[in-house]
């Protein structure tokens, strides 16, 4: 597994070898104090290792090849790739137990791990080992399991799927599977990268296979190169098509415009909002040209709206002048909202649907504009004057037999009377104005109330509390206390 560390009995590639090519007991002294510490034999065969003044005279090595970083000093001395190969199993080791010498193929098993091992290696741990190992344990912990379930490169959708469905069965709580080489940087890496004569052997085994999955395999090539260089920026005509929305976000106005191509495919926008040289309209300005170069990129707009939909910043609240969009939680969400029910049709963004926007809708069944009840007049303080010639004017009667009803019937009458004769100039409505009071947002933001709902009770009373929040219903925070 681990190897020898000398080259004194390794095959093919040893001291006699290294002095059967000119190496000196000084020079070969030099590697064998290296090998200890190496991953691979070729990083000790170098001008730093047994000198650059040796390496010129004896070996005969520009300094070209001195200096070149992927130079194989073993290939260029003579030795063939199976040498080199066997002498690093014997010097650094296989990094796995597989083929040694004296083990028995039964007990590998024992050995396995979560990947295969070294560059002969070929056994792993499969994923259902992994789950079931995950299940013994399940049910002696409360929460869940910090394991990752390694899956080979070939891994299809559907193992994952049974992978899951395993999981559940088995009553495991959570699964992280991880597919090897799906991420660009990936940390578990036993091997070393591949040599030219390997990429000869890539040419060879492509050559053997059938002329069908030649010609799959070659294009799939072509078409990510491709990809990579079509990276030109696509402009959009001099005169182009596009629509203007004005809307009012959060008391804040908002004109939003759009250029599209021949096509109908969006281009471009332009967001303006109220004062020249605000701040807030700067941005919104070079933030609408940045989201313009990179659709004319070939950025998706999909991908604008997945980012930027949900964003929560001032000004927010209620949308007024959009039929299909009634409260933003910020510009930006108002903005994408719009422009993915304009050119992506996705109308489970927006708030009303776009079968009640049409002349012939039916409505819900609901009256679009309620009468106003008499009481919310009266309430408010609205008196209306009467004319005279609507005025009747009671007799009065003895102060003996006045009754309680007789008597309001009678101060009622009086108040229209009065109101009838007064000022013909005054309005045809008076409003005695209530005192001021403050909206339930308000006070909500004067609280300090976040907008998040507590975990615990439920509560729309959550509030700061350092980098947390605390509820001031239940009192249980978000994670800190």
């Amino acid at each position: 597994a681990v190897g020898h560390g000398t080259l004194s009995d390794a095959p093919a590639l040893n001291h006699a070898a290294l002095k059967a090519k000119g190496f000196g007991d000084e020079q070969i002294a030099k590697i064998e104090g290296g090998l200890a510490s190496a991953f691979d034999i070729k990083f000790v065969f170098n001008k730093w290792a047994i000198g650059e003044e040796f390496c010129k005279n004896v070996l005969k090595l520009t300094d070209a090849q001195l200096n070149d970083f992927s130079f194989d000093m073993l290939a260029h001395l003579g030795f063939s790739r199976s040498d080199i190969d066997k002498a690093n199993i014997h010097v650094c080791g296989a990094m796995t137990l597989e083929q040694a010498p004296g083990l028995k193929d039964e007990h590998l098993p024992v050995f396995d791990c979560a990947n295969p091992c070294g560059r002969i290696g070929k056994r792993y741990l499969s994923v259902e080992s992994h789950i079931r190992m995950m299940a013994a344990s399940q049910s002696f912990i409360s929460g869940a399991i910090s394991k990752t379930i390694n899956m080979p490169n070939d891994a299809t959708v559907e193992e994952c799927t049974a992978s899951y469905m395993l999981s559940w069965k088995l009553g495991v709580k959570a699964n992280a599977l991880y597919r090897d080489g799906s991420k660009l940087s990936q940390p578990l890496s036993s091997q070393l990268i591949a040599d030219e004569e390997d990429e000869d052997d890539g040419v060879d085994a492509l050559m053997a296979k059938a002329p069908v999955q030649r010609v799959e395999t070659i294009v799939e090539k072509i078409v990510e190169r491709i990809v990579e260089r079509a990276a030109d920026r696509d402009k959009l005509p001099s005169r182009r098509k596009g629509y203007t929305q004005k809307a009012v976000v959060g008391g804040h106005k908002v004109y939003l415009r759009t250029g599209e191509y021949d096509d109908g495919k969006l281009g471009e926008i332009f967001i303006d909002m109220h004062k020249e040289g605000a701040a807030l309209r700067a941005m919104m300005n070079n933030f609408a040209i940045a989201v313009s170069v990179g659709l004319q990129y070939g950025v998706p707009l999909e991908e604008f709206v997945d980012a930027f939909t949900f964003t929560k910043f001032e000004p927010a609240g209620m949308v007024q002048g959009n039929e299909s969009i009634k409260n933003a939680t910020s510009i930006l969400d108002y903005v994408f909202r719009e422009l993915a029910v304009s050119y992506l049709g996705r109308h489970e963004l927006a708030h009303v649907e776009a079968s009640e926007m049409g002349f012939d809708s039916l409505g819900k069944g609901v009256d679009d504009k309620p009468s106003v009840p008499a009481q919310r007049f009266v309430s408010a303080g609205f008196v209306r004057k009467q004319n005279l010639a609507n005025v009747v004017v009671m007799p009065q009667a003895s102060s003996n037999n006045t009754s309680p009803a007789h008597a309001l019937q009678m101060r009622a009458s009086e108040s229209i009377v009065s109101l009838a004769l007064a000022e013909p100039a005054a309005m045809a409505y008076t409003y005695n104005t209530p005192a001021p009071s403050m909206d339930l947002r308000s006070q909500a933001k004067m609280k300090g109330y976040e907008g998040d709902t507590c975990s615990e009770c439920g509560n729309y009373t959550m509030v700061r509390n350092g980098t947390c929040l605390k509820c001031d219903t239940c009192g249980s925070t978000s994670g800190c206390s």
